[in-house]
């Protein structure tokens, strides 16, 4: 049996992704910072027959981070599934004429060395088991910069550079890296953008397994 691990999991389309691989018999991995909260999230599935634990880390602490896939890779078996979708701090998103280095700080550490991080520790298991997955999900700035939401816009789109390389160069060992844009908001009950239909998404990507960019709805929805 093998692992998906969800980076940033929460009670909305991290927790929609882990029943929706559960249910194809893949143990599940919630990574997050809140560890009262995802140690919830991950009893709340056990009781719905899905196998999964919660480790905690911060994404912006590489070493947390790497430690937390290693516990969970030996805890839960090979990770072959690696979905990377925290969601951005409120503060990363400032008018371009009010952000500075030390305003890009956060966002580059959250949004770039974050995957990385993690790319780098699940990568060696994916290529012993000869497949694997990477899914970056990004908001609709990481495709089109908004003057107001800068940090996020420079950092998702170096997110999406690296994700890009990722794809073109692992191909050849089995393992696909692509990227899901969400326009906007998550909607429950939107027939796009609701938690479980992205989570129908990802699934799709994981198992078709064809090209980088895909969009959950229009980039003007």
């Amino acid at each position: 049996m093998t692992t998906i691990a969800i980076i940033g999991a929460g009670p909305g389309l991290g927790t929609a992704v882990a029943r929706r691989f559960g249910r194809e018999g893949f143990t599940v991995a919630l990574i997050a910072r809140d560890r009262e909260r995802t140690e919830a999230l991950a009893a709340e599935l056990g009781r719905e027959g899905v196998t999964a634990r919660a480790f905690t880390a911060d994404v912006r602490a590489p070493g947390a981070l790497s430690a937390a896939l290693d516990a969970a890779s030996a805890a839960l078996g090979p990770i072959e599934v690696l979905q990377y979708s925290p969601v951005p701090q409120r503060d990363f998103m400032l008018p371009v004429l009010e952000t500075g280095p030390d305003e890009l700080t956060g966002p580059i550490e959250f949004s770039v060395y974050g995957p990385v991080t993690a790319v780098r520790a699940v990568l060696p298991g994916m290529r012993e088991l000869g497949r694997g997955t990477v899914l970056f999900v990004n908001g609709g700035t990481a495709v089109v910069p908004h003057p107001e939401r800068t940090g996020t816009s420079l950092a998702f789109a170096a997110q999406s550079a690296y994700g890009h390389l990722l794809h073109d160069t692992l191909a050849a060992d089995g393992i696909h890296v692509a990227q899901l844009v969400i326009p906007g908001a998550i909607v429950p009950g939107h027939p796009r953008k609701d938690p479980a239909v992205l989570a129908d998404t990802l699934w799709r990507l994981h198992t078709e397994r064809h090209g980088f960019r895909h969009f959950a709805d229009d980039l003007n929805a």
